[in-house]
């Protein structure tokens, strides 16, 4: 979908007010006369070092805005469309990592402020360009065709040396393995998944009223029968302190 008729459909035509700049995007858009702030990406951005930078000061942007007027603090809608991170020996050498480690810290400086942060994933969230902001929303929504993927079954069987039709026959049963946004939804990792029916702006504003941001996606891993185990060792680890 066209980002300009995305963002219409979501917070209603004509009463956003948000930037686009090449694969960036920023502003504020008001949701049941709540003013929310939103940040991220389209076109399948590549994150570098420039993107992550501009991401964080957004966020910063936001946190300094709000204390500055004495307001309460606006949630965030992070707009997530990437296709991971940007793959230069130019970007490594510049560390990379550590602009994505700012920007994580970026978000969770948000959240100590009071700020709730929502991540809708409109397209693409993969690897380190979803991790460094997408993941580290309080809520994870998940729009149709959205791809949610760390990487793909040839990329790890690469690397982990676990021929790749193992590894779809893995998949097959464990969505640990697996590609999809429904897999991730069966980890906890995507709190809901949108249908093209759906009133987007309702789902949204449904969002804005959840009080409890506690991180329940290993519980959820549990109930949803695709991460059996992270809940319960952490459980055993929190008790042994």
């Amino acid at each position: 979908m066209n980002i300009n008729r995305l963002l219409d459909r979501l917070f209603g035509s004509g009463v956003h007010s948000i930037s686009i700049e090449e694969n960036f995007l920023h502003g504020s858009a008001v949701i049941d006369g709540r003013e929310v702030a939103v940040i991220g990406t389209h076109e399948h951005a590549a994150i570098d070092s420039a993107l992550a930078l501009a991401v964080s000061a957004s966020i910063i942007g936001v946190i300094r805005d709000d204390l500055s007027r004495g307001s309460s603090p606006r949630p965030i809608i992070f707009m997530v469309d990437t296709q991971g991170q940007t793959l230069s020996r130019h970007e490594e050498l510049l560390c990379l990592n550590g602009y994505f480690a700012h920007t994580a810290k970026c978000v969770d400086l948000a959240r100590r402020h009071g700020h709730q942060t929502i991540a809708l994933i409109h397209g693409e969230a993969v690897s380190g360009g979803f991790l460094a902001f997408g993941l580290m929303a309080d809520r994870i929504c998940a729009l149709p065709e959205a791809q949610v993927r760390v990487m793909d079954l040839k990329a790890m069987s690469r690397i982990t040396k676990i021929p790749y039709d193992r590894l779809v026959d893995l998949s097959a049963d464990s969505p640990v393995f697996a590609p999809g946004a429904e897999n991730y939804w069966r980890m906890g990792g995507v709190h809901e998944i949108w249908s093209d029916d759906s009133d987007w702006l309702s789902c949204l504003s449904a969002l804005l009223v959840v009080a409890d941001v506690r991180d329940r996606r290993a519980i959820l891993g549990v109930e949803r029968g695709g991460r059996q185990n992270a809940a319960p060792i952490a459980e055993l680890v929190a008790n042994a302190l």
